[in-house]
């Protein structure tokens, strides 16, 4: 491995031009922080940390939801890591330590065990990207007790991404895509980039080689001017992606609008349980409404640093008032948020 490192750096440093590579994966930013890839490139070859933590891009607004469910006596089920996401004035830790009946659960299966024991309504509160996308779908598409319903959160990468090249506040010009979203759709939607915009592209997977291979790749495209997207990660991805997993968010779900937290409204971006499946639905079945929607904690640079504007050690609360035992905000509460993992990796 580690002359295979040396080879890919050696051919990384042959080719290397000023570049800006946005990636958009939690686990991506954990290998590249972890193992200071970021101090083994040359010094034109820059990668920034897109919105890729599921956690971190859930707005404030998706909080108070469940806060106002929380209130009407429904027993909230949800990740672990979104427990101290904050809302406009808490968070389900705080609704919990008040009180509230907020459970961690590990999948939305163990949500519906619960509905199943109890008479109580129960919400899973389904946060995540294309990859948890089918597993709602799936369990939705089992009629699961009329007690339970689905708080949808899901959130769909490639609109994000075209937000952020059409915007022109990032300036990237390439992008690493994520693996694990990839297994599920493939690599067509992510075609367009490199077709219509002329971003190199390439899929990656999850060790450090994986990254550098992407790097390589990129930069060969790059040099070749051949801007398209490789599959480094061939090994799971394939072009056409799981179609039975497609298949099964198509059936259960519409492509919606919404905000994402540190975003203003993202065309065609998140999952909304269609009509047909209402009753399952947490959003019809309780007619819930939220106001005075508060974004951003005082102080957080949550937003820029969702959008590849700014790194954590740029905000004034990181590794201050804002830590992992204290998060302030959604990229400090999460593993894969890019706060978190810099705290745990940068050098002070």
């Amino acid at each position: 491995m580690k002359n295979m490192s040396k080879e890919l750096l050696d051919r990384i440093n042959k080719l290397a031009t000023p570049v800006k590579i946005m990636h958009v994966c939690g686990s991506h930013e954990h290998t590249i922080m972890e193992n200071g890839i970021r101090s083994l490139l040359p010094d034109e070859v820059e990668i920034v940390a897109g919105p890729g933590c599921p956690v971190c891009v859930v707005p404030s607004r998706e909080i108070d939801e469940c806060l106002e469910l929380v209130e009407k006596g429904v027993t909230i089920t949800t990740f672990g890591d979104m427990l101290r996401v904050p809302g406009s004035n808490g968070s389900l830790a705080d609704a919990k330590a008040e009180g509230g009946d907020v459970r961690i659960v590990y999948g939305i299966n163990k949500a519906i065990e619960i509905a199943e024991k109890e008479d109580n309504d129960v919400v899973f509160m389904a946060a995540g990207f294309e990859t948890t996308a089918p597993t709602t779908a799936a369990e939705i598409l089992a009629t699961p007790p009329e007690n339970f319903s689905v708080l949808s959160c899901h959130r769909l990468i490639p609109p994000a991404i075209d937000f952020l090249i059409n915007s022109g506040q990032t300036s990237l010009n390439a992008l690493i895509q994520p693996g694990h979203v990839c297994t599920i759709i493939g690599t067509k939607p992510f075609e367009y980039f490199s077709t219509d915009f002329g971003i190199p592209q390439a899929v990656a997977g999850f060790n450090p080689l994986d990254i550098l291979m992407s790097v390589y790749m990129i930069l060969r495209q790059i040099h070749n001017e051949t801007p398209k997207i490789d599959n480094e990660y061939a090994r799971a991805v394939r072009e056409e992606g799981n179609e039975i997993a497609t298949e099964m968010i198509d059936e259960v779900f519409d492509v919606a609008s919404r905000e994402w937290r540190g975003f203003p409204k993202i065309p065609n971006s998140v999952l909304e349980i269609k009509d047909e499946f209402a009753e399952f639905n947490a959003r019809e079945k309780y007619d819930i409404e939220v106001k005075d929607v508060k974004e951003a904690p005082k102080g957080c640079i949550c937003g820029p640093i969702l959008r590849g504007l700014a790194r954590p050690e740029d905000c004034k609360l990181f590794r201050n008032e804002c830590n992992p035992l204290h998060p302030i905000g959604a990229c400090m509460v999460s593993k894969e948020g890019t706060c978190n993992i810099a705290h745990r990796y940068s050098r002070r």
